[in-house]
């Protein structure tokens, strides 16, 4: 059961990651008040778990003790807080804490309008996909007042194996997209790296041994090259559309910022492009097919 402080959750977004995640919540003892945009989903979630309720009114959120927004990016955020009302429905002082990969300079403007309705923010978005999900071993990426990350660590750890704190609010939302920045690069690289030791005479199955015993060793070669892309699978939970709206949120705020971003501008064309040719639902350890294909 939980403790003091947060008893009460609103949780918004019940997709391939929100619904395990608000799951673990749930079995953890938190009182759970939730939505989703799809017909028909909250209400799917809360046959499975029957002391959850239905937010099937924007008064249901009065009573929330903190807000957890698990969507697909900024504009929807805004849309379910502005848009649709939630924020004005939220009791003062409530805290709003945006898990999905948001753009960091609009999550800090939210913040900011947030703020000015005596509601707190956290931005918290998360690494790990759909089976850290399922198994709570999810990386946390905190941006915001230690106070108000302190009050919903709890929370947070029925979810991750690791909550970080990385700065004032939009930093988790920075370090999200760079991490996933550096992932796609790695992945781009490694797939490429592998199709020209085939195209040479060597085996994929022998250049993956090659790396993962040497210095080009990574989290893709490791967990990834074998598993999901040599296999075939390619299901690895998390989907290249994903991964590409990541990368393009990195190479943004490098502009906005003033930052050259030579490699990564090229990743970035690579996957906005191979993003725009496959269907949402395309896993994003695919590129290894994909980019297979490129001649």
């Amino acid at each position: 059961m939980t403790g003091g402080g947060i008893q009460h959750l609103g949780f918004v977004g019940l997709g391939r990651m929100g619904w395990p995640m608000a799951a673990r919540l749930y079995d953890a003892g938190y009182q759970l008040t939730v939505a989703d945009a799809a017909p028909g989903v909250a209400e799917g979630f809360v046959t499975d778990h029957p002391l959850a309720v239905t937010a099937r009114t924007v008064d249901a959120y009065r009573a929330v003790d903190a807000l957890i927004l698990m969507l697909p990016n900024s504009a929807v955020v805004e849309s379910v807080l502005e848009g649709d009302g939630v924020a004005a429905a939220l009791r003062p002082g409530t805290l709003v804490v945006d898990m999905s990969s948001s753009e960091p300079l609009r999550t800090r403007a939210l913040a900011e309008r947030l703020a000015a309705r005596r509601l707190r923010m956290l931005d918290a978005p998360v690494s790990g996909g759909v089976r850290g999900a399922v198994a709570g071993t999810l990386a946390v990426l905190a941006g915001g007042e230690d106070a108000d990350l302190a009050e919903v660590r709890p929370v947070l750890q029925r979810l991750a194996r690791t909550v970080i704190p990385v700065g004032p609010v939009g930093s988790g939302h920075t370090a999200k997209a760079l991490n996933n920045l550096v992932s796609a690069t790695t992945i781009s690289v490694t797939v490429e790296a592998l199709r020209l030791g085939e195209r040479f005479g060597i085996p994929p199955e022998t250049l993956t041994e090659v790396l993962n015993s040497s210095s080009g060793r990574s989290n893709t070669s490791e967990n990834k090259v074998a598993q999901f892309m040599i296999s075939g699978s390619y299901d690895s939970g998390f989907a290249l559309h994903l991964m590409a709206k990541d990368v393009g949120i990195a190479v943004d705020l490098a502009r906005e910022l003033g930052q050259p971003t030579e490699v990564a501008d090229g990743v970035a064309r690579q996957w906005r492009r191979i993003a725009g040719a496959v269907t949402p639902q395309v896993d994003h350890t695919a590129m290894y097919e994909l980019i297979g294909g490129d001649r």
